[in-house]
């Protein structure tokens, strides 16, 4: 992964504030006043305040200072972060396992599925806790706390096709003032009650733990929400860079978050009745309404870096064959990162929505939060302790005695979070439960599809030489689309079939994402020459890139391949999913499966290939 310039280092640290810590830098709206809140919360005593204190600071250190920005920015899988990219690495060391390879797979693909309900509950938290503040400017204005949140994130979601190019210069700026009045407030806040810093002295919340074992699992839960948003740090590492991800936490982030939180609890122990809302309750009267607006927009911004990393998972999981092709849309000229999905977008509206409406308050929604973000991270540990031991490298093991740690206390969080499932829990469970049902269903119908068609007989299967010698041949070129780079293409042989011709020029066109995330272009085409004139070309793209046929066509010309794009004809074909077996227990699988096939966008379509040169012919497939 290339270092970026020093000229480069202050644009791309500002857009990292503005997008990776938008999640992590609202946790303070409602994460340390969680621990508190009745009912379920810890009684509000100064014996219970420094412990809490004491746990924020040595779990976003630990976790997120250590563990993420530390190390987890080194397993990078060319240069790209994320739990796909992560799964990706640790795939292609267990290539000759395939048992560990499918239980790898199987905690990749789930710890993806947590991150939709994570994409959920995300954007209607954040937007609920700073519209609360509301209700500390005026409580008779608490019953408009739902009614404006679903307008702000209507608003947000509508203006997803080209919110993020448009306004993402503004993100930066905006989260450097946030940060800036996160500290100034603590600041403030500490001057007044300095032995708050006390906390600081891991020993309050070691003491705690082993006097109050109970106690410290319902602190734990509400303690976690400070790590929120932890685990983008990683997933746009292949956006900023680790170094710039590592300049804006240590030197802005980290140390804002902290003085907030001390903040927080300096007030609480002053004033008991302030946990209701300490945050809102640290700013001045007079600028509790401009604090009010300022946390509205941060809490838009971070739901907007949930929903665009969504996005970005979607298009990861497709590229990797873990969905049905989908339509992409660029919202950016400059960044291919900034992408818009437009089913990913309502179906994420619609669940917000009602997420929203089912549990009307942030304090609701803390407990669905919890467990979605805790199942994420303790996954992500494991596939790094899976990347660490399987290493060839003696240097990496090194780590393993911090990856114990790690796991230790995400395994606590996880356990104290799985209580709350009753209370909301089983929400980002339920959504994680259908997108791991549809993400494998997917996949288990492709192995079998390409199974079924690998097992029927193929003339010369590896080879391009079928006797095309009485077929008369016609001017022109030929493109097939085949999913397989073996055997020939059933649109061909319908063609053929049918037709009972072939053109001058004749290629079968395989295009294969690899499990990394882009390609080099020297490794991008591979060109195979039949003995009857027909060719194979097949073209490697990453699980980040969009497929360009236009710039395959071009790379081929330097294997002498000569096409042109707007004088080639090119045969899709699209199945249609016909059952051969008795359905059984999961035979409802087989038709979600056709479903989505039916449901997905062309080849045409997903390559963007002209309109007026693409002739699709329609095949029937036995699964």
């Amino acid at each position: 992964m290339t270092a970026p310039s020093s000229q480069r280092m202050p644009p791309l640290v500002l857009a990292a504030l503005g997008v990776v810590f938008g999640d992590i830098g609202t946790s303070p709206l409602y994460a340390f006043k969680e621990a508190f809140l009745e009912p379920t919360g810890l009684p509000l005593t100064p014996d219970k305040i420094f412990p809490v204190l004491s746990m924020i600071f040595w779990a976003v250190t630990i976790i997120v200072s250590l563990k993420y920005v530390t190390v987890m920015l080194r397993f990078d899988h060319r240069g790209e972060g994320g739990v796909l990219a992560l799964l990706s690495n640790v795939l292609a060391l267990v290539r000759d396992r395939p048992r560990l390879a499918w239980v790898v797979g199987v905690l990749g693909i789930f710890a993806a599925s947590l991150f939709f309900g994570d994409a959920v509950i995300t954007p209607a938290i954040s937007v609920l806790s700073a519209v609360e503040g509301i209700s500390v400017v005026e409580p008779a204005l608490t019953r408009f706390v739902v009614p404006i949140a679903l307008v702000i994130l209507v608003g947000l979601f509508m203006i997803q096709r080209s919110g993020t190019a448009k306004v993402g210069a503004l993100f930066g700026p905006v989260m450097v003032v946030w940060f800036f009045v996160l500290a100034a407030l603590g600041i403030a806040s500490i001057v007044q009650t300095p032995e708050i810093l006390g906390a600081l002295d891991p020993r309050h919340a070691l003491t705690f733990a082993f006097v109050h074992p109970e106690w410290t699992f319902v602190a734990l839960s509400a303690v976690f929400l400070s790590m929120t948003g932890a685990e983008a740090l990683y997933a746009d590492l292949g956006h900023f860079g680790r170094t710039p991800i590592r300049i804006g936490w240590f030197s802005l982030v980290f140390p804002c978050l902290m003085l907030n939180y001390f903040g927080q609890g300096a007030l609480v122990m002053r004033d008991p009745e302030a946990v209701r809302n300490p945050f809102f309750l640290l700013a001045p009267e007079p600028l509790l309404v401009p604090l009010v607006m300022l946390a509205t927009l941060a809490t838009v911004i971070a739901s907007q870096a949930t929903i665009s990393g969504a996005f970005s998972v979607t298009q990861q999981a497709s590229r990797l064959n873990y969905l049905p092709r989908l339509k992409v849309l660029y919202t950016s000229d400059t960044s291919r990162g900034q992408v818009y999905i437009p089913v990913v977008n309502w179906l994420l509206l619609v669940a917000v929505l009602l997420l929203v409406l089912t549990f009307r308050s942030s304090t609701n929604l803390a407990a669905a939060y919890g467990i979605a973000v805790s199942g994420d991270l303790l996954i992500g540990s494991v596939l790094l302790t899976f990347a660490v031991l399987l290493s060839p490298s003696r240097r990496s093991k090194l780590l393993l005695p911090l990856l114990g740690i790690f796991l230790v206390l995400e395994v606590g969080f996880f356990a104290a979070n799985i209580g709350k499932i009753e209370e909301g829990g089983w929400f980002p469970l339920m959504v994680a439960s259908v997108m791991f049902t549809v993400l494998t269903t997917w996949r288990r119908g492709i192995e079998i599809m390409r199974s079924r068609k690998d097992a029927l007989p193929r003339v010369a299967r590896d080879e391009l030489n079928l006797d095309l010698s009485d077929i008369p041949r016609v001017p022109g070129a030929a493109v097939f689309f085949s999913s397989s780079r073996f055997g020939y293409p059933g649109s061909f042989l319908h063609n053929l079939k049918h037709n009972k011709v072939v053109h001058e020029q004749t290629v079968f066109m395989t295009v294969e994402f690899d499990d990394t995330p882009r390609v080099n272009d020297d490794e991008r085409v591979e060109l195979q020459r039949g003995n009857s004139g027909v060719m194979r070309l097949v073209a490697h793209f990453g699980f980040r890139e969009d497929p360009d046929i236009a710039r395959v066509l071009k790379l081929a010309r330097r294997k002498g391949l000569e096409l042109d794009l707007d004088d080639t004809s090119f045969f899709t074909s699209k199945p249609v999913i016909v059952s051969v077996s008795r359905r059984g227990v999961f035979g409802w699988r087989r038709s979600l499966f056709g479903w989505m096939m039916q449901n997905s966008p062309s080849a045409a379509n997903y390559f963007r290939l002209p309109p007026n040169r693409v002739i699709e012919l329609g095949s029937q497939v036995a699964v």
